[in-house]
C-alpha cells in the first residue's frame, strides 16, 4: 500500500473523530446552557407545533435572513443548497448500491456545485465590499470562505477539466466505512480536494461553520410566545425549587 494511500486514510480517520467528537462536545454545551427567560423573537408562535413549523421555515428557507437582507439571503441561500446538493450527490462514494434516489440527483449535484460557488463569492464580495461588514471581518473569515471556495472550485476541475478515477475513489472511502482500505490515485487535483476536505472537517466544530445545530438551540427561535399560559423556569431554578 503506498505511502499517500495510508496517509489519507490516517488523515481521513483523524478528521472524521474530531469532526465528530467536536459536534458531540457542542451540542452538549448548547444543551447544558441555561435559558432562564422567555424571550422568543416576536412576533413568534404560541405552540410547540408553531415553533416547529417556524423552525421549519428558517432551516429550509432562511426566513428570518429574507427578512433582514434579501442580497445576503439570496448568495447564503445559493450556496447551501448548492452544498445540500453537491452532499447528496457525494453519498454515492459511500453506499452500494446507489440508491435511485442518489442516482436521479448526479447530473443536479454538478449544477450545486457551480451554485455553492457563485454563492460563496457573493458572501466573499460582500465581505471586502460592504464597509460596515468589512470592518468586522477577520482573518479567519477570509480564511473560510478561501477554503470552501477552493473545495467547490477543485472539485469542479476535476468534472471538467482534469478528471479522476472515480471508481478508486469510491473503492478507498468504501474501505475506510469497512476498516479495508483500498489504494487511492494519487492525482494532484484529487489529492488537494480531499486534503481540503479533511481540513475542513477538522476546523468545522471550532469554527463560525458551526451555526448550523446552534440554530436549533437558539432560545429567540425554539421557544413558544406563551409567558402568560405557561410559566418558563430554567432547569437550574428548578432544582433549586425542589431542595428543602
Amino acid at each position: 500500500m503506498s505511502f499517500v494511500t495510508v496517509a489519507y486514510a490516517s488523515l481521513f480517520y483523524l478528521a472524521a473523530a474530531v469532526l465528530l467528537a467536536g459536534l458531540a462536545a457542542k451540542v452538549v454545551q448548547y444543551a447544558r446552557t441555561p435559558a432562564p427567560l422567555k424571550i422568543p423573537t416576536t412576533p413568534a408562535p404560541t405552540t410547540q407545533s408553531g415553533v416547529v413549523l417556524r423552525m421549519a421555515r428558517e432551516v429550509v428557507l432562511f426566513e428570518s435572513l429574507f427578512k433582514g437582507n434579501k442580497w445576503i439571503w439570496l448568495f447564503g441561500w445559493i450556496f447551501h443548497f448548492g452544498l445540500f446538493l453537491v452532499t447528496l450527490r457525494h453519498l454515492r462514494y459511500f453506499i452500494e448500491p446507489v440508491w435511485l434516489p442518489i442516482a436521479l440527483i448526479q447530473p443536479f449535484g454538478i449544477y450545486g456545485g457551480m451554485a455553492m460557488v457563485v454563492g460563496l463569492l457573493g458572501l466573499w464580495a460582500r465581505r471586502i465590499l460592504v464597509d460596515r461588514v468589512r470592518y468586522i471581518t477577520g482573518p479567519s473569515d477570509h480564511l473560510m470562505l478561501g477554503l470552501l471556495v477552493s473545495i467547490g472550485v477543485s472539485g469542479l476541475m476535476m468534472t471538467f477539466v482534469v478528471h479522476t478515477d472515480v471508481v478508486a475513489v469510491k473503492e478507498f472511502f468504501r474501505g475506510l466505512v469497512t476498516f479495508q482500505v483500498a489504494p487511492l490515485p494519487s492525482d494532484p487535483l484529487l489529492l488537494l480536494h480531499l486534503l481540503l476536505v479533511a481540513v475542513l472537517m477538522i476546523v468545522f466544530p471550532f469554527s463560525k461553520l458551526l451555526h448550523a445545530p446552534g440554530l436549533f438551540f437558539s432560545p429567540t427561535r425554539n421557544q413558544a410566545d406563551n409567558p402568560r399560559e405557561k410559566r418558563h423556569v430554567a432547569e437550574w431554578a428548578k432544582r433549586l425549587e425542589q431542595q428543602p
